[in-house]
């Protein structure tokens, strides 16, 4: 049997997927996103609507086979901990020159071809987002690929000082390179969580 099923809608999933739980030594249900935690585990969809209707049924226990408590704010500790996930890899990409900040480098980097995505923060000016939209459009129709790159809406202007302090950003790319590709995955992966079924991210991610 498929130890990676998910114990709300009983589909199978690769890793990314879907997000592991495990049993703390306090009987707190834990979620475990780098899947090293020991013990008995049990996964989860990675979306949040999932991980609050486990907690809401009392899935946790049943697929744990043992007493445990799911914190009711279970989702939204997920949700931090993947932010912080992702903030984390932005700054390990900006030490290896693949995180650009600042609407000219932003620019440069679409023209270029070096963005992989591109990142505003929620109370970035319209002008500036619309400008940078442009370039990834003109971008897309210049070299006819599938569509432009990415662009997200990933932190609010408290959360994006909170995670980033000094680096936090108004715009930014990602720049090509392993790290840069590990911003994307995690982004990704965080809208993905965040988006209402169905949805896909797209009220946090645009491909317009």
């Amino acid at each position: 049997m498929n130890d990676r099923t998910c114990i709300v809608t009983r589909k199978t999933g690769g890793p990314d997927d879907l997000i592991r739980f495990v049993a703390g030594p306090d009987g707190q249900v834990v979620p475990d996103l780098k899947r090293e935690l020991p013990g008995r585990g049990c996964w989860v969809t990675a979306e949040r609507w999932a991980v609050d209707k486990a907690v809401a049924k009392g899935l946790y226990a049943r697929a744990l086979k043992q007493k445990v408590v799911a914190p009711p704010d279970l989702g939204a500790t997920v949700d931090m901990l993947m932010a912080r996930q992702l903030a984390g890899m932005m700054n390990m990409a900006r030490k290896a020159g693949e995180f650009v900040a600042g609407s000219a480098k932003v620019d440069l980097a679409i023209r270029s071809g070096a963005a992989l995505a591109t990142f505003h923060a929620a109370d970035a000016a319209a002008d500036g987002r619309r400008k940078l939209d442009q370039a990834r459009k003109a971008f897309w129709l210049q070299m006819e690929t599938e569509g432009p790159i990415p662009a997200f809406v990933p932190f609010g202007a408290a959360e994006i000082d909170t995670l980033l302090h000094e680096n936090a950003f108004k715009h930014a790319a990602a720049l090509a390179g392993k790290a840069g590709e590990g911003v994307v995955k995690r982004a990704m992966m965080l809208h993905r969580y965040r988006a209402a079924p169905g949805t896909e991210g797209k009220a946090a991610m645009t491909n317009k």
